[in-house]
């Protein structure tokens, strides 16, 4: 993993955290005055100037310099009551304060692991080693609950995901109800699907149906369906 690469992680952890709303935000709190410019710099256009790790690192006192850098220990650091504004998933104008005790055995042990797509399936079901997969863990409060988080591929679930965004997921059991409408993250034997599930006229059966009005819904058996979980939260780099 690049330096640059840990820097957009460093950016999508302060947005989990409260710190900023979304990308341009945290732009503008690093001096960026439009989106355009702080774009360029994190996707390599540009070249880092020699003190934005240490400007960036200034927004939260809990993200590692070290880890940035050279990629050593953990992407936060050791502190102690700390109180920080997170921002809700689901309702992204409301704030809540939270003081937060957080060390490095709480990282490694509770932190959510990004995982890859393919892995969705092996991990929901016990098979998978996380160790095995895992880049980094983050510990973003309001995803309490949540097993793991995965990236958004492709523009099926626009404008609600985009390509690129990191969903919170939590693992159900096979055999679970559903909740009509709402996003689930399903391993099937088309791959692995982020859709809102519908109900269908044929109880054997579940619709699928995707935000993006290009694509259009599809009937899918229940016995397709080889791992659920439900979407409970988002981290976008806009």
């Amino acid at each position: 993993m690049t330096e640059l690469q840990r820097i957009k992680i460093s950016i999508k952890t302060l947005i989990g955290l409260g710190v900023g709303k979304n990308q341009e935000d945290i732009g503008k709190q690093l001096g960026y005055s439009n989106k355009s410019s702080f774009s360029q710099v994190l996707n390599g256009n540009v070249g880092l100037p020699s003190d934005f790790v240490d400007r960036l690192c200034k927004l939260d006192d809990r993200l590692s310099k070290a880890w940035i850098k050279k990629g050593d220990g953990d992407i936060l650091l050791n502190q102690s009551n700390q109180s920080k504004k997170v921002y809700n998933s689901d309702q992204s104008s409301a704030e809540t304060t939270l003081n937060e005790n957080i060390d490095s055995d709480c990282i490694k042990e509770k932190g959510l692991p990004l995982i890859p797509v393919e892995a969705m399936a092996g991990f929901g079901a016990g098979e998978v080693q996380v160790m095995e997969y895992e880049t980094q863990r983050f510990i973003v409060p309001t995803f309490k609950g949540s097993d793991y988080l995965i990236s958004v591929r492709g523009s099926s679930m626009y404008p609600k995901y985009n390509s690129g965004d990191i969903v919170a997921c939590k693992h159900l059991a096979i055999d679970t109800f559903f909740q009509w409408n709402k996003v689930y993250v399903l391993d099937t034997e088309q791959g692995v699907l982020i859709k809102r599930v519908c109900k269908s006229d044929n109880e054997e059966f579940v619709t699928i149906v995707s935000d993006n009005k290009s694509y259009e819904p599809f009937e899918l058996h229940r016995s397709k369906i080889r791992s659920i979980a439900i979407v409970t939260g988002v981290i976008r780099l806009e």
